[in-house]
């Protein structure tokens, strides 16, 4: 009989936002807005849509706004709600209608894999889902349901896969996988940032992880990988040694707002979605197009 489904997710959120600068100065690149809401607070909300209610970040000391966009504000609320602004108070009501959000803080940005393993405590002897905030997904929580169905049913740690070009996949983690089912692929073999020439496939390994409590062994076995940092990838590599690993092939739905370009995208395909914003802004850019010859 399968165990009960998991609800616990660890957003791990302690970079510097170097790629940002001088944006990331003074405030971390999570709190960077997509149209009117910080990048980090989409993710939290895919992972409370998923039914993952105990939430845990992975931050820094100093970035103490990401947990104060969490934290209650009953005086703002008090003041809109004297002041009738309903609009502005559905967004404040969203952000609490997504419960507690826990902070655990990881002094030394050192990689994904010791990001993780600083959750260990908190996680214990339970499965629990990696989602990372450089990683928008806009997709309705498809991907992610679908990754915790997989483990619930075959008890094991499965992976977000997506097809990149030949060229691309040096920025990832490959994988070496067999076809178990549609779009549900056994992972044998997986390397971090290989050349286009040693990739095992073009399929790339992106940052969506449902992990079985096994990855904290493997990442205590794990040594400094590509970068001088404890990678996630290579602890995977280690647990596929003991258990197997199961990866969920995907096509759509993910921004890497990490980077400028795909921020931009998603800010425009966001904003192009929303009914108070789609039209009059669909027809901002058609003007905006227009009078610069570009259409």
């Amino acid at each position: 009989m399968s165990e009960r489904r998991t609800t616990r997710a660890v957003i791990p959120a302690a970079g510097l936002g170097t790629r940002f600068l001088p944006a990331t100065k003074s405030q971390p690149k999570e709190m960077l807005p997509i149209v009117d809401r910080p990048a980090i607070e989409y993710v939290v909300e895919e992972a409370h849509d998923c039914g993952l209610s105990d939430i845990s970040i992975i931050s820094r000391p100093e970035k103490t706004s990401l947990e104060g966009h969490f934290a209650p504000v009953p005086d703002l609320v008090a003041l809109l709600t004297e002041q009738g602004k309903e609009d502005l108070l559905a967004g404040l009501r969203r952000i609490d209608e997504l419960g507690s959000v826990n902070f655990i803080y990881q002094p030394d940005p050192r990689g994904l894999g010791d990001a993780i393993a600083h959750a260990e405590h908190h996680v214990g002897e339970n499965p629990f889902a990696v989602l990372l905030a450089d990683d928008l997904m806009v997709d309705g929580g498809t991907l992610l349901t679908r990754m915790l169905d997989v483990h619930q049913e075959r008890q094991a740690t499965v992976l977000a896969l997506i097809e990149v070009p030949d060229d691309q996949i040096s920025a990832y983690g490959s994988v070496a996988a067999e076809l178990v089912e549609p779009g549900l692929m056994q992972v044998h073999h997986i390397v971090e940032k290989p050349s286009p020439a040693d990739a095992p496939s073009n399929l790339a390994v992106i940052g969506r992880y449902v992990f079985t409590p096994g990855i904290f062994a493997a990442i205590g076995e794990t040594e400094l990988g590509v970068g001088g940092e404890l990678q996630i990838t290579d602890a995977i590599g280690t647990l596929i040694n003991s258990e197997p690993v199961f990866g969920v092939v995907f096509s759509h739905g993910r921004f890497d707002v990490g980077q400028k370009l795909d921020f931009l995208r998603a800010t425009v395909e966001i904003a192009l979605d929303r009914g108070d914003l789609g039209p009059e802004f669909a027809q901002l850019l058609v003007e905006t197009l227009k009078r610069r010859g570009l259409v």
